[in-house]
């Protein structure tokens, strides 16, 4: 077919690649416009965009599509479908019936669960122990669209957001194809979702990343592994920001946030119920290292206590 696609981080651009390797030809690549990015802010492209350049796709970076121009844009191409995948931008409903076939997203949940901009870190934090992938033909409303195969996966107890999105980006390149092929057969119903168990996955923010070391020590343990890579989990002592990256649940009892041991295989830290053994940490200015080099070069002592702070600059 002649497809539209519509996409911007990693997860997006391993749907493409699959779409491309499958014989699709890719008329249009829409992605969000350069954003600064690394320590010196330059304008980087995203990986949709990368990848595009790299296969000879035209590619388009509007601001958003609601003007006539960016619409006839899109027209143009003449395309048989328009899919979409963590594009980050709101299409217009006249864009939603652009191509002959509609717009149909790459969603990385099973809808209508967590419908909206971070499924995979609300399903982490919430401690699902299943997610997967709804190909979901596009309407007006957010994710609500009816769905036209899904298919699910287990958390591992160890996945991250970045793991789990890994998994899931694969998953979502592989079903995209064959969507598509039946979809071309008629071979797909679309199936309404339910309203009856929707969920909303606000978009992650800074503000959450602080660590309440009052809460137990399983949420906290979700919270560090679905802020992984981004924003971090925070938390703070001696008046310094700390990222945590990874930790274990481990049985000990103390005061929240108190330091009950310190060594190489871990930072024990007590909770609201239970504690953590932080096994991998970063402080303002430093790079991720493990508990053991962590204090070879910062030391830390049972007693002393780590704060909670929104705001602990990393």
């Amino acid at each position: 077919m002649r497809l539209i696609f519509a996409g911007t981080p990693e997860f997006a651009a391993c749907a493409l690649a699959a779409l491309h390797g499958a014989g699709h030809e890719i008329v249009l690549v829409l992605t969000q416009p350069d954003r600064p990015a690394g320590r010196g802010l330059k304008l980087a492209p995203s990986a949709v965009k990368v990848l595009a350049q790299e296969r000879g796709f035209e590619v388009y970076q509007p601001s958003a599509l609601k003007d006539a121009e960016a619409q006839q844009r899109l027209r143009a191409p003449g395309a048989d479908a328009m899919v979409v995948a963590a594009y980050g931008l709101i299409l217009p409903e006249p864009v939603l019936a652009i191509a002959r076939l509609g717009a149909i997203n790459i969603h990385a949940s099973l809808l209508p669960r967590w419908r909206g901009a971070a499924p995979i870190q609300r399903a982490i934090l919430a401690g699902d122990a299943r997610t997967g992938i709804s190909i979901m033909q596009m309407d007006r409303g957010l994710d609500t669209g009816p769905v036209l195969a899904a298919e699910s996966m287990p958390i591992a107890a160890d996945d991250s957001s970045a793991s789990l999105q890994h998994k899931l980006a694969e998953l979502g390149a592989r079903l995209i194809v064959s969507a598509l092929a039946r979809l071309e057969r008629g071979q797909l119903h679309p199936e309404p979702q339910a309203d009856a168990g929707a969920s909303y996955a606000a978009k992650i923010t800074k503000a959450e990343a602080g660590i309440d070391w009052r809460e137990a020590a399983p949420a906290i343990e979700r919270k560090v592994r679905a802020f992984d890579p981004f924003p971090g989990a925070r938390t703070m002592i001696r008046n310094v920001g700390l990222k945590i990256w990874r930790t274990q649940v481990t049985a000990a009892e103390g005061v929240p946030g108190t330091i009950l041991a310190t060594g190489p295989e871990g930072i024990v830290v007590a909770c609201g119920a239970g504690a953590l053994s932080v096994q991998e940490l970063q402080r303002a200015g430093g790079k991720r290292l493990g508990a053991g080099q962590f204090l070879a070069g910062f030391p830390l002592a049972a007693g002393e206590r780590l704060e909670f702070s929104a705001k602990a600059a990393i």
